[in-house]
This record gives C-alpha cells, sequence and structure tokens, in this order.
C-alpha cells in the first residue's frame, strides 16, 4: 500500500501537526483494501456525533460546515453550507441522497470511499439528514461498480441494528452513464422515470425525490461533513488554502508508477504529487484535470502546477472531479481528442440539439482533423459548432464537451495544425492512454489507493 502523504509537507521536508495531517479521510484504510468494517470504523473515529435540538433552517452542524468551508467535491465546488441551508428552509421533510454514481471515466475516488471507508460516507449522510430534519438517506452507486454496491449494501446490514431507526437508509442501484450523476437526472431515476438530466426549475433543494425537497451531495463531500462534525472547523481549515481549505482526493492516471486515488493537500504541487506516486514513467505530454469536461496543461508548464483552482485558473483549468490524467510523450494527443469527443458524444441524452446534433458534429469535425480529411478551416468550424451549442443544452454536458475541445485545440495547436494538413501520424497507432470504460481494467481493492 502506498504512504497517502501531503505532497506540500513532503515538498516542504516539514509534516503539519498531527491532528491536522494526512490522511483524513484515507486514515484507518485497511492493508487489504477491502471495506473497514463499522466497528473498524468507530475505533478509528470514533462515535458519530449527533445534534440534540434544531429549529427550522438553523442547524449547529450547517454552521461548522459554513465556518469549515467546505465546497462540494461532485465538480462544481459548490459552498456545501449553502446548499444544506436551502433545504435546511423548507417546510417539508426533506431527502438526502448520497451521490456516489461517479459518471466521471477517470475518476475513481467515489469508487474508493464506497469500497474501502463506507461508514465514513454514511455518517455524513445521517448526519446531514439530522441537521435538515430528513427521514430518508438513499445512496445512489452505479450498476457498473458491483464492488461498491455489494459494500455500501454491507455496511448498511451492518449499522441497521446499531441506529435508533429515526432514519432510513437504503441503497439505490442506478443505470450507467456519463449524465446519469447528474442531480436532476438522480432524481428523475429515484421518481421512477429515466434517468436524464431535466429542465429547472424546480431545483432538487425545491422539489425533488418525491416532489419533496432533497439534498444531493457527492459521497466525499459527505464525508469530508463527517470529518468536521468530529473535529471541527478550524482542524478541518489547518490543511487547504484559504479558498480552498481541508484535503481533497485525486485520482491519478497516466505514465506514472503508481496511478490511483490520493488524498492531498489543495494548494500542494502537482510535481510532489508525482513523487508520491513514485514518479513518471515517461515524460508527461499533458494533464488533462478535472476530467473529460476538464482542461489540458501542456508539459513544460507541468513543473510549475500548484494542485488549487485558484492556481490552476491560470492555465484555464480546474480540479473538478478530482482527476488528474496525464498522457505521454509517445501519445498523440489529436488522436486521443478525437477519441473522447466521440465517447462524449455517444454519451448525449439526446433530449435536446446541442446534445443530440450539436456534439456528434464536434465529435466528427474533430476525427476529420485527425484523419487528415478536413475541408477548408477546421478551426473556425470548430469555434462556430462549439458557440451553438455552448449554454444551449438542457443540461451542462454539452459545455463540458466543449471546454474539452476547445482547451485541446489551444494546448495542442501545432499537432492540431499537422494533422489537418498530413493525416494520421506514428503516435496515432500507439495503446489509448485516458481511460474510458471500455479499456479500463476491471481493479481490485488495492489498486483503487496506488498499491503495486
Amino acid at each position: 500500500m502506498s504512504t497517502l502523504v501531503s505532497p506540500r509537507s513532503a515538498a516542504a521536508g516539514s509534516a503539519p501537526a498531527p491532528a491536522a495531517a494526512l490522511p483524513r479521510l484515507l486514515r484507518g484504510i485497511r492493508a487489504d483494501g477491502y471495506a473497514m468494517s463499522l466497528d473498524e470504523h468507530l475505533d478509528v473515529h470514533g462515535e458519530m456525533p449527533h445534534e440534540r435540538r434544531r429549529r427550522r433552517g438553523h442547524s449547529a452542524l450547517i454552521d461548522q460546515v459554513e465556518q469549515a468551508g467546505l465546497l462540494g467535491q461532485g465538480g462544481a465546488g459548490f459552498p456545501a453550507a449553502r446548499k444544506l441551508r436551502a433545504v435546511a428552509a423548507a417546510r417539508r421533510r426533506s431527502i438526502v441522497v448520497i451521490n456516489a454514481a461517479e459518471g466521471e471515466p477517470a475518476s475513481r475516488k467515489d469508487g474508493t470511499i464506497c469500497q474501502m471507508l463506507p461508514h465514513l460516507m454514511l455518517d455524513g449522510g445521517h448526519l446531514a439528514a439530522q441537521a435538515l430534519g430528513a427521514d430518508e438517506v438513499i445512496v445512489c452507486v452505479c450498476e457498473t461498480a458491483p464492488g461498491s454496491i455489494d459494500a455500501v449494501a454491507t455496511a448498511l446490514e451492518e449499522r441497521a441494528g446499531r441506529e435508533d431507526g429515526s432514519i432510513r437508509m437504503q441503497l439505490s442501484v442506478v443505470p450507467g452513464g456519463y449524465v446519469t450523476g447528474q442531480e436532476t437526472a438522480l432524481v428523475s431515476h429515484l421518481n421512477g422515470r429515466p434517468a436524464l438530466p431535466t429542465f429547472t426549475p424546480p431545483m432538487p433543494f425545491e422539489q425533488g425525490v418525491r416532489r419533496r425537497p432533497t439534498l444531493i451531495n457527492n459521497a466525499e463531500t459527505l464525508s469530508q461533513l463527517a470529518l468536521i462534525a468530529r473535529y471541527g472547523p478550524e482542524w478541518f481549515r489547518a490543511l487547504g488554502t484559504g479558498s480552498q481549505p481541508g484535503s481533497t482526493l485525486l485520482t491519478l492516471s497516466g505514465p506514472v508508477s503508481a496511478p490511483g486515488v490520493y488524498e492531498v493537500e489543495p494548494g500542494a504541487s502537482l510535481s510532489s504529487l508525482l513523487n508520491a506516486a513514485g514518479g513518471t514513467t515517461a515524460t508527461p505530454r499533458a494533464a488533462l484535470f478535472g476530467g473529460y469536461s476538464g482542461g489540458w496543461v501542456a508539459g513544460e508548464l507541468l513543473g510549475g502546477v500548484a494542485l488549487s483552482d485558484e492556481h490552476l485558473a491560470v492555465h484555464g483549468a480546474s480540479l473538478g472531479a478530482g482527476v488528474i490524467a496525464l498522457i505521454s510523450e509517445h501519445a498523440c494527443a489529436v488522436a486521443e481528442t478525437a477519441r473522447v469527443t466521440r465517447w462524449l458524444s455517444d454519451q448525449s441524452a439526446r433530449q435536446c440539439g446541442p446534445c443530440l446534433n450539436g456534439l456528434a458534429a464536434l465529435a466528427s469535425s474533430v476525427e476529420e482533423i485527425a484523419a487528415g480529411s478536413v475541408q477548408g478551416d477546421s478551426g473556425k468550424r470548430i469555434a462556430r459548432l462549439a458557440s451553438l451549442v455552448r449554454r444551449r443544452g438542457a443540461c451542462s454536458h454539452p459545455d463540458g464537451a466543449v471546454r474539452f475541445v476547445l482547451s485541446a485545440l489551444e494546448t495542442f495547436t501545432e499537432d492540431f495544425a499537422d494533422h489537418a494538413r498530413h493525416g494520421r501520424c506514428d503516435a496515432c497507432a500507439h495503446e489509448p492512454e485516458l481511460p474510458l470504460p471500455a479499456r479500463y481494467r476491471p481493479v481490485g481493492h488495492g489498486d483503487l489507493t496506488g498499491a503495486r
């Protein structure tokens, strides 16, 4: 099992105070990679705190979450306390949904939580429900993640005889798909309809599952909430940056010795994370940050990159869904872009023109450049298609695909120009490096945390 440390502290040569040191979320994980039992979880973190009294719209826990500055870890980075307050202010009894669907192909962090730390996640869901006066928690796990399904089901059985029953917790297996993890898609599925994003308003916090106010939070977000409830906002803020406090889970993939899920401190250097992962096995050509709706950063800039949204914004990127996917000097960036763009097009919800037709046209244009069969100015054509797709979809999926393509065009300008003139290059035949689901080898528990 690889050591899970703070790359910033490792680089600086001094560790933070023991109470604040990393790992936090991953503290106490079993060496064999299997899920911590409830007893093991309690040995590490102690009993779950309880809020004795709650007035409508007010909760001591929500105050703590606000003071901690916890941001949502699902990709959007929305302040967690604002979501909690919106649901707490409702006049109807609410429902809490734990979103562990993890449709992002390059991410394994929610799977890691489900398979190794299910009780920390369930604590967070229970505590959020307690703070909101909710009587139900639903854990959504993707049907393509049997290990996560089994681990969460076992954890729920362990807890069944030890809780007072005032909050009912259940598992819901949701369909696979990139857009399934969007909030409104989960609500639609839980209401008995197809798992597709819907037009808003109303927002889920207003009218969600069974038309009740619904809090939907990512698995990591609620796991962090469980730690804040135990150790307080000052402890949480002892790591990270002012705008991005605490710790975060990142899935690192590509040409590194130990790819996997790492817990890091926002603000740490990318180079220190790569060192913690055993170093690179080939020179990185570039890195995709945030996932398949994220942004690229060229290899020559990676040495100075810090792992925070504030710093990455300078490069047009963010940590997003907690993904850092490197591609090596041996890979063709144009072929990778074409492959992922076509996959994103195939993941269309097929319920609006920009998603159904716009993404298909965008994917075809990138493929034509990759093959050298483009007619006319390819850059202008893609820019025109981007303008027709961006901010016009029923959900955010088209926007993410456009962001990915435009970032690739800017980062690999010379490569795209060369392909447009000459077609496929020698590197096009290289084995694809970005882990699309169809090509991603199923891994054991140990691989999820970078074990070798």
